[in-house]
């Protein structure tokens, strides 16, 4: 647990990028990655560039997304659709997040939460994804 802000988050220390690798046992269909954050904390320790990449491991591991964050405080929304309508998600045994760069020219990160989500069987349009059942919001921080 963070004893800056108590809840379980990512902390780096060390020369930049900063990675979180997630690793699945088989292969999942990943659409959403929700990072939060906090400039008004954080400040210098607060990601302004962000990678996402998949793939079946370490070695093959290609860029999905790249996101410049300006001054965020709160969730930020990440989605891995592609740019075909019909690329929703992706289908990947390893997942990494990667902080490029900190806000001020920081060294060392901060993310408060991560949270990743896969496709949903009947989507509502426009709703942003919510944890529904307690267990659930129970597991929702990084551990």
């Amino acid at each position: 647990m963070c004893i800056f802000c108590g809840f379980y988050c990512f902390r780096s220390d060390g020369a930049q990028p900063h990675l979180v690798n997630i690793q699945f046992q088989k292969k999942v269909k990943l659409q959403l990655v929700v990072l939060y954050v906090d400039f008004k904390l954080d400040e210098s320790y607060t990601p302004s560039k962000i990678s996402v990449r998949a793939g079946d491991g370490f070695h093959n591991l290609k860029e999905i997304k790249t996101v410049e964050l300006v001054k965020p405080t709160g969730w930020v929304y990440i989605s891995l659709s592609g740019n075909d309508p019909r690329d929703t998600f992706v289908n990947t045994f390893m997942l990494q997040i990667v902080v490029l760069s900190n806000h001020l020219n920081g060294r060392d990160t901060h993310v408060r939460q991560i949270k990743i989500y896969g496709p949903r069987p009947n989507p509502i349009p426009h709703q942003q994804f919510q944890f529904t059942s307690s267990e659930f919001i129970t597991y929702s921080t990084v551990r």
